[in-house]
C-alpha cells in the first residue's frame, strides 16, 4: 500500500524575490512542529515567467527598471520593501548587484530536467535563486545553468543540451501557458494535494493550516 502523500505544486519564476521568500516561508511552515504529522510531502515546481517577453538574451538591468519601473528611484522604493520581507524570512538579497535581467526560460528548463523522473528539484530551484539574487549570476546563460547543474550533482553537459533544445523549450513555454489559463496571474501560486490554493509569499502558519485542510479533505 503506497503512503499517504501531500503534493505541493508551486507555480513561480527564479527572478520573483517574493518567489524566494515564498519558498522560504513554506520551508518554515514545513519546520514547524504542527507539521510533523503531515502525510509525505512531495513539492513540484511549475514555470511563469513574469517576463514572457525578455529577448533570449536578456536586457540590461537598468533598461528593464526603466521599462517596467519607469526608473530606478520608483524601483529601489519597490525593493526596499522586498529587501525588509526577505531580510524577516532570512534572506539578504544583493538586488542592486544585478547588472542584467535574464529570460528565464531556459532556467525552467533546468528545473524541468532536475525534475524530471519524480526527482525533487527544490535543490536546483534553491541554487537558481542564490545565483540571481545572491551571487548576481547571469541565470539565462545555458553555461550558468550548466554550472549550476554540476554544483548541485547533475551531469552539466546534460543541463546545458536540455535546456538549449527547442523542443524542451516549447514544452516550458506552453506550461506556462497552461497555468495562465487556469487563472494564476501573480506569483508565487501554491496548490495543495490540487485542492486548495494560496497567492502570495503566505505566513508559515497560513501555508501549515491550508497543507493540514488539504491532506484531511477526502479525495474527489
Amino acid at each position: 500500500m503506497n503512503s499517504p502523500t501531500l503534493t505541493i505544486d508551486v507555480v513561480s519564476d527564479v527572478v520573483c524575490p517574493w518567489c524566494y521568500i515564498g519558498k522560504r516561508k513554506l520551508e518554515a511552515a514545513l519546520a514547524l512542529p504542527e507539521a510533523a504529522n503531515l502525510p509525505n510531502v512531495v513539492i513540484r515546481w511549475h514555470p511563469f515567467q513574469l517576463n514572457p517577453d525578455m529577448p533570449a538574451e536578456g536586457m540590461p538591468r537598468q533598461q528593464y527598471l526603466e521599462d517596467k519601473f519607469g526608473g530606478p528611484a520608483r524601483a529601489a522604493e519597490i525593493y526596499e520593501r522586498v529587501r525588509t520581507a526577505g531580510k524577516a524570512a532570512g534572506l539578504t538579497l544583493n538586488i542592486d548587484g544585478i547588472t542584467r535581467q535574464p529570460n528565464t526560460l531556459a532556467a525552467h528548463a533546468l528545473l524541468a530536467f532536475a525534475q524530471s523522473g519524480d526527482a525533487d528539484a527544490s535543490d536546483i530551484q534553491e541554487r537558481l535563486f542564490k545565483a540571481y539574487f545572491i551571487e548576481n549570476r547571469f541565470i539565462g546563460d545555458p553555461d550558468v545553468l550548466a554550472e549550476i547543474a554540476e554544483e548541485a550533482g547533475l551531469n552539466g553537459d546534460d543541463a546545458r543540451a536540455f535546456v538549449t533544445d527547442l523542443e524542451h523549450l516549447d514544452v516550458v513555454a506552453q506550461a506556462d501557458a497552461h497555468v495562465r489559463r487556469l487563472g494564476i496571474s501573480g506569483v508565487p501560486f501554491f496548490i495543495f494535494n490540487q485542492k486548495l490554493s494560496l497567492s502570495g509569499a503566505q505566513d508559515p502558519a497560513t501555508l501549515l493550516a491550508a497543507m493540514h485542510e488539504a491532506a484531511s479533505s477526502p479525495s474527489v
